[in-house]
């Protein structure tokens, strides 16, 4: 494991969309990170069963969107495409289905690539089934094995990248959001997370080394965009998911220090701090992710991706087309004006600074994503040392700290019902003990039957 003890960008002027430190080649002639943004479409299935009975039919949804898509991204010129397949439950317990369908998008690129010389790249996603025990076992098991089986054999269906949503410490962040709790969040993200996240790191960058295809990235959509979403319905304070946000970077950028390149996952709304800190190129999803989930940072988030995603969408029929082909056509048309930005660094700067003004005064969690306000943070983070609980502290103090200072300055409007936040979650945060293993104690002792088996996480 390679600790970050420096970031790699310290100069807003080199803080921008499509252009990254270390960037990445993939597939049929895709580069990220080198000018061009780059579209990452992905879709999915329409409401049905995935069984052996109707499996034709699954096969033949799949053939139907991904010909949909590349005629149109054909038809745009669109000059490279990644395409990502996040498969769904059944396709990772059952791993030869996945790879199936995996294959099938492949030949499809293949032939598009053949046929009219469009750039392309797959990224396989599968999805963590662990969760599916309770509590999960993280290293073992039958959803553990199935998950092995798709990353050794993911360059055998053609994929190109290899990336995850991985869930280690899902099982006590849940309760934790709900609650405010940011004591156990810290422990969640910080603690369970970050180990977990070494752990599975570890085994995919061996996979993908063996088979000389990209470890590309993770994302921590089940703690910081669940609050996002518990935020939207007023579930929980906007301030406190902004906080939840920055905790989660520590935990995301094991997956970079253990060997991941890049793209960084498009739900992954940290990755501002991942292409700040590890240089790596990113993928990010806003506005054009409406079709799957509604955000507050719809503008901002396109600051500095160098991949531009739609999230998800389900092939299902507008009036225009079908909704992949829809989202495709979206797609390339935001790429199309950034790129055409990041030719003049005048240019580049102006529309990065457009997209983040346009939001970041409006909501706290558009205000963490600001590209200053990442690289005052990400420093702060790295300054911490290398322990990722104490990274996780230090970024829950930055965040808080940032967020009031820019309320004062009358930058960022919070409502009278959260001001109150950023003092009590500063209180929970001196009340934390000085390690990992004092707090790891300290919730065993408070919970006699643990929602998490600590042996699962290496204790």
């Amino acid at each position: 494991m390679t600790t970050t003890r420096d970031i790699a960008i310290t100069d807003i002027s080199r803080f921008s969309f499509g252009h990254a430190p270390k960037p990445v080649k993939c597939g049929r002639g895709v580069e990220i990170g080198c000018g061009t943004v780059v579209p990452e479409i992905n879709f999915t299935l329409p409401s049905m069963d995935i069984e052996e009975e109707n499996w034709t039919k699954v096969r033949q949804q799949y053939d139907t969107m991904v010909q949909g898509v590349l005629r149109r991204a054909t038809e745009l010129h669109v000059p490279a495409l990644l395409v990502e397949f996040e498969t769904l439950p059944p396709m990772t317990v059952r791993p030869d289905w996945g790879l199936e369908i995996c294959r099938l998008l492949v030949d499809r690129l293949e032939e598009a690539h053949s046929k009219h010389g469009l750039r392309s790249a797959l990224r396989l996603t599968p999805n963590d089934s662990r969760e599916f025990n309770r509590p999960p076992l993280m290293r073992r098991g039958e959803y553990w094995d199935g998950m092995v089986r798709m990353f050794d054999e993911a360059a055998g269906s053609g994929a190109d990248l290899l990336a995850i949503e991985s869930t280690g410490g899902k099982e006590v962040c849940d309760e934790a959001l709900i609650n405010g709790d940011l004591r156990t969040v810290v422990f969640a993200l910080g603690v369970l997370g970050a180990r977990d996240m070494e752990f599975l790191w570890k085994k995919i960058v061996a996979s993908c080394k063996a088979q000389n295809i990209i470890p590309s990235g993770d994302t921590a959509c089940g703690f910081a965009n669940t609050a996002m979403v518990l935020a939207d319905q007023k579930m929980i304070p906007r301030v406190f998911a902004a906080v939840v946000r920055v905790l989660s970077v520590p935990r995301s950028l094991v997956a970079y220090e253990m060997g991941a390149l890049g793209p960084s996952k498009d739900c992954a709304y940290e990755g501002p701090y991942m292409k700040a800190i590890a240089g790596v190129p990113i993928s990010m999803e806003g506005r054009s992710s409406a079709c799957a989930h509604l955000s507050p940072v719809g503008n901002v988030s396109q600051a500095v991706c160098d991949c531009w995603s739609n999230e998800s969408v389900q092939n299902v029929r507008l009036l225009s087309d079908y909704a992949p082909t829809v989202s495709m056509e979206q797609l390339a048309y935001d790429c199309r004006l950034m790129s055409a930005a990041s030719h003049t660094p005048e240019d580049a700067a102006r529309l990065r600074d457009w997209l983040a003004d346009s939001d970041a005064s409006l909501d706290p969690q558009a205000w963490v994503l600001r590209p200053d306000t990442v690289l005052r943070i990400s420093r702060k983070i790295v300054q911490a040392g290398d322990d990722p609980y104490l990274r996780t502290r230090a970024a829950a103090h930055a965040a808080i700290e940032d967020i009031r200072r820019a309320n004062d300055e009358g930058r960022l409007a919070l409502s009278e019902r959260e001001e109150p936040w950023l003092d009590m979650m500063e209180t929970q945060l001196e009340d934390l003990p000085g390690t990992a293993e004092e707090l790891l104690e300290e919730i065993l002792a408070e919970t006699p039957e643990p929602k998490f088996l600590p042996e699962e996480y290496g204790f």
